[in-house]
């Protein structure tokens, strides 16, 4: 309560900016912000031109963006996006320049933060669970997954997600209720509310990938039985084991970035935490923006379709700068014969569908 009553004090400050109690969690050293400084600037910068580049494909792509799978893929890269820049430029402030700013400021800042790393994590549960109906219904899967319904599913996801990640800024702060070891002004009641929502949120994309790992172990007992021989859906059954690789490395990618940060939070609900394990979970959390740099390469370039659409926009660009002079002037265009070759040589591009419908 005694660091309650130094928060209110400092609340009560003109427009709240004598915020006194916030250096109780700028514990970084010098060397320690150098490291932090050059690690969010080298991560952030890769992530969003990572998602960017994504989100281009997908959203210029009337092929791509037509398809519900895609659609998701798209909102976890706009998620990723967002979180590589807004937790980059609001964590270097407060950690390294030690930015201050007022009560109503530093809550829309956290909560736009929690609000970028939940919707990632709505959406990879969306994927999941795209996923999990592409192979547990594959004749009926375009007739239960609509552009629609996904669309309405996203929306409603990001609503879920901007509600509980503001909640702090419509009032829910700390005082009476114990203030966090780890977030300014955030109450631990709130923090155990969260934690809540995003284990119920894994919990899901757990459930939905082991149903499907599970599955594909099957096909490959199915498969041992049957080697040497031709049945009918061997091919489905292989690319179902192919699937399950791909989702075995994103349960791992998953574990690894997200359980340190979690149990840390967990952790620090039940003790008061010293300066040294706040350090400690000042560079775990960067293992959050590691997992939006990830997600574009397990998620989006697996896919063969976005592969394919990267080609067909470098060919472009390609064919656009070879058409232009070294004046400007727009050179002869090629003849049809030489341009088909080029467009049968682009759709040839390998289509590996193991990842998408």
């Amino acid at each position: 309560m005694e660091k309650c009553s130094v928060m209110e004090a400092a609340n009560g400050s003109k427009d709240g900016l004598d915020f006194n109690p916030m250096k109780d969690y700028m514990i970084l050293s010098s060397h320690q912000k150098i490291a932090v400084a050059v690690l969010c600037a080298t991560l952030g910068l890769l992530s969003a031109l990572e998602n960017l580049a994504v989100l281009y494909l997908i959203l210029f792509s009337h092929r791509l963006h037509r398809k519900p799978s895609y659609l998701f893929i798209g909102s976890l890269a706009g998620a990723d996006f967002l979180a590589s820049v807004v937790f980059v430029c609001s964590f270097v402030n407060f950690h390294v320049f030690h930015g201050i700013d007022s009560k109503a400021v530093f809550l829309l800042k956290i909560g736009s933060v929690t609000l970028t790393f939940t919707a990632s994590v709505g959406s990879l549960l969306l994927t999941a669970i795209d996923r999990y109906l592409c192979l547990r219904y594959p004749p009926a899967y375009k007739a239960l997954l609509t552009r629609g319904r996904a669309l309405v599913t996203l929306g409603i996801m990001w609503v879920l997600s901007a509600l509980v990640s503001y909640l702090p800024l419509m009032g829910w702060t700390c005082c009476p209720s114990p203030c966090s070891e780890l977030f300014p002004l955030i109450p631990n009641d709130y923090l155990l509310g969260w934690l809540l929502f995003i284990a119920f949120l894994f919990s899901g994309i757990i459930y939905t990938y082991g149903h499907v790992l599970w599955k594909a172990h099957q096909h490959v007992a199915s498969l041992a039985e049957h080697q040497g021989r031709q049945v009918p859906g061997m091919a489905r059954m292989r690319l179902d084991v192919r699937l399950a690789k791909t989702l075995g490395v994103v349960l791992a990618v998953l574990f690894i970035c997200w359980f340190p940060v979690l149990a840390l939070m967990v952790y620090s609900l039940a003790t008061t935490l010293s300066d040294q394990v706040k350090k400690v979970f000042a560079f775990c959390s960067l293992l959050c923006l590691i997992n939006s740099m990830i997600n574009p390469i397990i998620y989006a370039l697996r896919s063969g379709e976005i592969r394919s659409s990267a080609y067909h926009c470098l060919a472009r660009w390609k064919k656009h700068l070879r058409g232009r002079g070294p004046e400007g002037r727009e050179e002869a265009p090629r003849s049809s014969v030489t341009e088909t070759e080029a467009d049968v040589k682009i759709t040839q591009w390998p289509d590996s569908r193991g990842l998408y419908c």
